[in-house]
Protein backbone atom coordinates (compact mmCIF):
# COMPACT_ATOMS: atom_id res chain seq x y z
CA UNK A 1 0.00 0.00 0.00
CA UNK A 2 2.87 2.37 0.81
CA UNK A 3 3.96 4.30 -2.26
CA UNK A 4 0.73 3.68 -4.17
CA UNK A 5 -2.26 5.90 -4.86
CA UNK A 6 -4.49 4.01 -2.43
CA UNK A 7 -5.55 6.86 -0.15
CA UNK A 8 -5.79 9.44 -2.93
CA UNK A 9 -8.24 7.18 -4.74
CA UNK A 10 -10.27 6.64 -1.56
CA UNK A 11 -10.39 10.44 -1.07
CA UNK A 12 -11.42 11.08 -4.68
CA UNK A 13 -14.27 8.58 -4.40
CA UNK A 14 -15.40 10.11 -1.11
CA UNK A 15 -15.62 13.50 -2.84
CA UNK A 16 -17.45 11.87 -5.74
CA UNK A 17 -19.92 10.33 -3.33
CA UNK A 18 -20.61 13.70 -1.71
CA UNK A 19 -21.22 15.33 -5.10
CA UNK A 20 -23.39 12.48 -6.35
CA UNK A 21 -25.46 12.37 -3.17
CA UNK A 22 -25.96 16.14 -3.27
CA UNK A 23 -27.19 16.08 -6.86
CA UNK A 24 -29.54 13.19 -6.03
CA UNK A 25 -30.93 14.69 -2.81
CA UNK A 26 -34.58 15.71 -2.66
CA UNK A 27 -33.74 19.13 -1.19
CA UNK A 28 -31.25 19.96 -3.95
CA UNK A 29 -33.60 18.78 -6.70
CA UNK A 30 -36.46 20.81 -5.21
CA UNK A 31 -34.23 23.92 -5.27
CA UNK A 32 -33.17 23.33 -8.89
CA UNK A 33 -36.80 22.69 -9.83
CA UNK A 34 -37.81 26.08 -8.42
CA UNK A 35 -34.80 27.79 -10.03
CA UNK A 36 -35.21 26.55 -13.62
CA UNK A 37 -38.91 25.73 -13.53
CA UNK A 38 -40.70 22.41 -13.37
CA UNK A 39 -40.96 21.80 -17.16
CA UNK A 40 -37.21 22.22 -17.73
CA UNK A 41 -36.33 20.25 -14.61
CA UNK A 42 -38.55 17.31 -15.51
CA UNK A 43 -37.18 17.22 -19.04
CA UNK A 44 -33.45 17.76 -18.56
CA UNK A 45 -32.36 17.01 -14.99
CA UNK A 46 -32.10 13.20 -15.18
CA UNK A 47 -29.89 13.35 -18.27
CA UNK A 48 -27.81 16.14 -16.71
CA UNK A 49 -27.43 14.09 -13.53
CA UNK A 50 -26.22 11.02 -15.44
CA UNK A 51 -23.73 13.02 -17.51
CA UNK A 52 -22.29 14.76 -14.45
CA UNK A 53 -22.06 11.43 -12.60
CA UNK A 54 -20.16 9.85 -15.49
CA UNK A 55 -17.77 12.77 -16.02
CA UNK A 56 -17.12 13.22 -12.28
CA UNK A 57 -16.01 9.58 -12.01
CA UNK A 58 -13.26 10.03 -14.62
CA UNK A 59 -10.70 11.62 -12.24
CA UNK A 60 -10.90 8.63 -9.87
CA UNK A 61 -10.45 6.22 -12.77
CA UNK A 62 -7.49 8.29 -13.98
CA UNK A 63 -5.88 8.08 -10.54
CA UNK A 64 -6.18 4.27 -10.63
CA UNK A 65 -4.24 4.20 -13.88
CA UNK A 66 -1.76 7.04 -13.41
CA UNK A 67 -0.65 6.87 -9.76
CA UNK A 68 2.12 4.49 -8.62
CA UNK A 69 0.77 1.01 -7.97
CA UNK A 70 1.68 -2.51 -6.88
CA UNK A 71 0.02 -5.72 -7.95
CA UNK A 72 -1.59 -7.88 -5.23
CA UNK A 73 -2.69 -10.88 -7.29
CA UNK A 74 -3.67 -12.03 -10.77
CA UNK A 75 -6.45 -14.52 -11.50
CA UNK A 76 -5.05 -17.16 -13.85
CA UNK A 77 -6.52 -19.87 -16.06
CA UNK A 78 -8.79 -21.78 -15.49
CA UNK A 79 -10.24 -19.52 -12.78
CA UNK A 80 -9.98 -16.57 -15.16
CA UNK A 81 -12.60 -18.21 -17.39
CA UNK A 82 -14.97 -18.61 -14.43
CA UNK A 83 -14.59 -15.02 -13.22
CA UNK A 84 -15.00 -13.68 -16.76
CA UNK A 85 -18.17 -15.72 -17.22
CA UNK A 86 -19.63 -14.41 -13.96
CA UNK A 87 -18.75 -10.84 -14.99
CA UNK A 88 -20.45 -11.38 -18.35
CA UNK A 89 -23.58 -12.66 -16.61
CA UNK A 90 -23.42 -9.66 -14.27
CA UNK A 91 -23.32 -7.31 -17.28
CA UNK A 92 -26.39 -9.07 -18.63
CA UNK A 93 -28.03 -8.70 -15.22
CA UNK A 94 -27.29 -4.97 -15.26
CA UNK A 95 -28.93 -4.62 -18.64
CA UNK A 96 -32.00 -6.59 -17.54
CA UNK A 97 -32.28 -4.58 -14.31
CA UNK A 98 -32.15 -1.28 -16.19
CA UNK A 99 -34.73 -2.45 -18.71
CA UNK A 100 -37.06 -3.61 -15.94
CA UNK A 101 -37.32 -0.10 -14.56
CA UNK A 102 -37.36 1.52 -18.02
CA UNK A 103 -34.01 1.92 -19.74
CA UNK A 104 -34.85 5.18 -21.50
CA UNK A 105 -36.22 6.67 -18.28
CA UNK A 106 -33.16 5.51 -16.31
CA UNK A 107 -30.82 7.23 -18.78
CA UNK A 108 -32.90 10.41 -18.95
CA UNK A 109 -33.78 9.98 -22.63
CA UNK A 110 -37.50 9.43 -22.12
CA UNK A 111 -37.72 12.66 -20.14
CA UNK A 112 -35.93 14.48 -22.96
CA UNK A 113 -37.88 13.13 -25.93
CA UNK A 114 -41.21 12.14 -24.38
CA UNK A 115 -41.70 14.40 -21.34
CA UNK A 116 -45.45 13.75 -21.13
CA UNK A 117 -44.94 10.03 -20.60
CA UNK A 118 -41.99 10.59 -18.25
CA UNK A 119 -44.12 12.91 -16.11
CA UNK A 120 -46.44 10.05 -15.19
CA UNK A 121 -45.92 8.52 -11.71
CA UNK A 122 -43.35 5.75 -11.63
CA UNK A 123 -44.59 2.19 -11.39
CA UNK A 124 -43.39 0.24 -8.37
CA UNK A 125 -41.27 -2.71 -9.55
CA UNK A 126 -40.86 -5.77 -7.34
CA UNK A 127 -40.77 -8.62 -9.85
CA UNK A 128 -38.03 -10.17 -11.98
CA UNK A 129 -34.61 -9.41 -10.52
CA UNK A 130 -36.21 -7.09 -7.99
CA UNK A 131 -38.06 -10.03 -6.50
CA UNK A 132 -34.76 -11.35 -5.14
CA UNK A 133 -32.85 -8.20 -4.23
CA UNK A 134 -33.88 -4.57 -3.80
CA UNK A 135 -30.86 -3.14 -5.61
CA UNK A 136 -29.84 -5.60 -8.35
CA UNK A 137 -27.89 -2.94 -10.25
CA UNK A 138 -25.62 -2.42 -7.25
CA UNK A 139 -25.26 -6.16 -6.70
CA UNK A 140 -24.16 -6.81 -10.28
CA UNK A 141 -21.84 -3.79 -10.22
CA UNK A 142 -20.10 -5.19 -7.13
CA UNK A 143 -19.67 -8.57 -8.83
CA UNK A 144 -17.99 -6.93 -11.81
CA UNK A 145 -15.69 -4.85 -9.62
CA UNK A 146 -14.54 -7.58 -7.25
CA UNK A 147 -14.03 -10.22 -9.93
CA UNK A 148 -11.63 -8.05 -11.92
CA UNK A 149 -8.78 -10.45 -12.78
CA UNK A 150 -5.88 -8.17 -11.82
CA UNK A 151 -6.03 -6.77 -8.29
CA UNK A 152 -3.61 -4.02 -7.32
CA UNK A 153 -3.59 -1.57 -4.44
CA UNK A 154 -5.11 1.13 -6.63
CA UNK A 155 -7.79 -1.22 -7.91
CA UNK A 156 -8.50 -2.36 -4.35
CA UNK A 157 -8.90 1.26 -3.24
CA UNK A 158 -11.35 1.92 -6.07
CA UNK A 159 -13.33 -1.21 -5.23
CA UNK A 160 -13.48 -0.38 -1.53
CA UNK A 161 -14.54 3.20 -2.23
CA UNK A 162 -17.14 2.12 -4.77
CA UNK A 163 -18.51 -0.55 -2.42
CA UNK A 164 -18.87 1.94 0.43
CA UNK A 165 -20.48 4.44 -1.91
CA UNK A 166 -23.00 1.93 -3.28
CA UNK A 167 -23.85 0.70 0.22
CA UNK A 168 -24.32 4.18 1.68
CA UNK A 169 -26.03 5.36 -1.50
CA UNK A 170 -28.55 2.54 -1.29
CA UNK A 171 -29.56 3.69 2.20
CA UNK A 172 -30.20 7.24 0.94
CA UNK A 173 -32.03 5.89 -2.10
CA UNK A 174 -34.28 3.82 0.12
CA UNK A 175 -35.34 6.92 2.03
CA UNK A 176 -36.50 8.44 -1.26
CA UNK A 177 -38.27 5.23 -2.28
CA UNK A 178 -40.08 5.11 1.05
CA UNK A 179 -41.12 8.73 0.54
CA UNK A 180 -42.36 7.92 -2.99
CA UNK A 181 -44.07 4.55 -2.47
CA UNK A 182 -44.80 4.53 1.27
CA UNK A 183 -46.02 1.32 2.90
CA UNK A 184 -45.81 -0.57 -0.39
CA UNK A 185 -42.04 -0.19 -0.38
CA UNK A 186 -41.78 -0.70 3.37
CA UNK A 187 -43.50 -4.09 3.04
CA UNK A 188 -41.25 -4.99 0.11
CA UNK A 189 -38.17 -4.02 2.11
CA UNK A 190 -39.15 -6.29 4.99
CA UNK A 191 -39.13 -9.41 2.82
CA UNK A 192 -36.40 -8.69 0.23
CA UNK A 193 -32.65 -8.35 0.93
CA UNK A 194 -31.00 -5.04 0.06
CA UNK A 195 -27.78 -5.86 -1.83
CA UNK A 196 -27.15 -9.60 -1.85
CA UNK A 197 -29.89 -11.98 -3.02
CA UNK A 198 -30.74 -15.04 -0.95
CA UNK A 199 -31.72 -18.43 -2.33
CA UNK A 200 -34.57 -18.41 0.14
CA UNK A 201 -36.47 -15.27 1.03
CA UNK A 202 -39.53 -14.40 3.06
CA UNK A 203 -42.68 -14.30 0.92
CA UNK A 204 -43.95 -10.74 0.58
CA UNK A 205 -47.51 -9.72 1.27
CA UNK A 206 -49.69 -11.09 -1.51
CA UNK A 207 -47.28 -13.88 -2.42
CA UNK A 208 -47.70 -17.54 -1.76
CA UNK A 209 -44.94 -19.35 0.12
CA UNK A 210 -43.75 -20.88 -3.15
CA UNK A 211 -43.39 -17.51 -4.83
CA UNK A 212 -45.33 -15.68 -7.56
Amino acid sequence: MHGTGFWWIILSLALYGVLHSLLASLRWKAWVRRWIGAPHFDRFYRLFFNLIAAVALLPSLALVVLLPDEKIYTVRFPWLVLTALIQLLALLGLAVGVMQTGGANFLGLEQLFNPEKAAQPRQFVNDGLYRWVRHPLYFFSLLILWLFPVMSWNTLAFNIGATLYLTIGSWFEERKLLHEFGEQYAAYRRCTPMLFPLFRRKPCVGEEAGGK
